[in-house]
């Protein structure tokens, strides 16, 4: 079995998932937030931390491009490849926010089937590396999912990632696994599940229906819980003292990465918006975390929180 951590813009950048990867059950594959090509463009400070093998020592870190420009695709690539020595890159095709569709890019991409086509031929053509893959089934409807299954069986996709919703849906509503389905059932290539995995019964009811698959991509419901690919590959709850070591090593790091206590504020407030939902009777705790404007209230809320509450089981 194969786990992966989702790209996740703001949240799952490299000082998270350093801390992550040594706290918790590490990942097979740490997919870095997209890094958006465009013509002449340079990686930035922060595309170059989230890329560095420096800041990502002993993970395996796939950088993921966003663009529906293959000549930008080549070319953020090979300067992946030759500057920082990867030899994977993920395409992002899965991303639903309407500042990026309305672009052509991310889920927008799927809108344009033949336009697809072409793009994946050229990337396919001119590179030397492992290309892989990350979609949706669809912009508004999900009998796209034939047209676009018919393009990418055409290719050597690394992996197909699969996310078994259309765009519209956004993240709401329940995965469409007939879609998913169709895929395993058509597709030679290695595909990776990703969606709506919270728990372990979420995990055991996609391995049911689907036995052959055996990859899997957490987004949400990890940063939502950090110990859930602990539960389900050790069997055990890391528990509260292992949480508040993950938060106080975020914590710190980002001090000293950013500067002003109102931009780390934002990164921590950024992740109690997912987390807060792990501890029983969470709600005002949750609230006093939102409204803090210094550390100090901040960290007081925090403590109460870790003091006063359980986690979930």
């Amino acid at each position: 079995m194969k786990d992966y951590m989702a790209p996740m813009e703001g949240v799952t950048n490299f000082v998270y998932r350093r801390a992550y990867h040594r706290f918790y059950h590490p990942m097979d594959k740490y997919f870095t937030p997209f890094i958006s090509a465009k013509p002449k463009k340079n990686l930035s400070f922060q595309e170059i931390c989230e890329v560095s093998p420096e800041r990502n020592e002993g993970m395996y870190v796939v950088p993921q491009i966003l663009t529906c420009n293959a000549e930008d695709f080549i070319r953020t690539a090979q300067l992946l490849k030759e500057d920082y020595g990867h030899q994977e890159v993920n395409l992002n095709l899965g991303c639903p926010s309407g500042t990026v569709t309305a672009k052509g890019k991310g889920a927008g991409f799927l809108a344009e089937p033949q336009k697809l086509d072409a793009f994946l031929d050229e990337i396919f053509s001119k590179l030397d590396m492992k290309i892989s893959i990350k979609t949706r089934i669809g912009t508004h409807y999900e009998e796209d999912w034939d047209y676009l299954l018919a393009i990418y069986e055409k290719y050597p996709i690394h992996e197909l990632i699969i996310h078994p919703r259309i765009q519209t849906d956004m993240y709401r509503g329940v995965p469409r696994l007939g879609a998913y389905e169709k895929a395993v059932s058509r597709l030679q290539m290695p595909l990776c599940y990703n969606g709506n995995l919270f728990s372990t019964a979420d995990y055991k009811r996609i391995t049911q229906r689907f036995p052959d698959t055996d990859c899997f991509m957490y987004g949400r419901g990890l940063i939502t819980n950090p110990g859930l690919v602990s539960e389900i590959r050790d069997g055990v709850q890391p528990g509260k003292a292992v949480l508040r070591q993950f938060h106080d090593c975020l914590l710190e790091e980002y001090k000293e990465l950013l500067s002003g206590e109102r931009n780390v504020l934002f990164r921590m407030k950024e992740l109690w918006s997912y987390m807060a939902v792990s501890f029983t009777n969470y709600e005002k705790y949750a609230k006093k975390i939102k409204k803090s404007q210094h550390l100090s209230d901040y960290q007081a809320a925090v403590s109460s929180l870790f003091a006063e509450q359980d986690l979930v089981d």
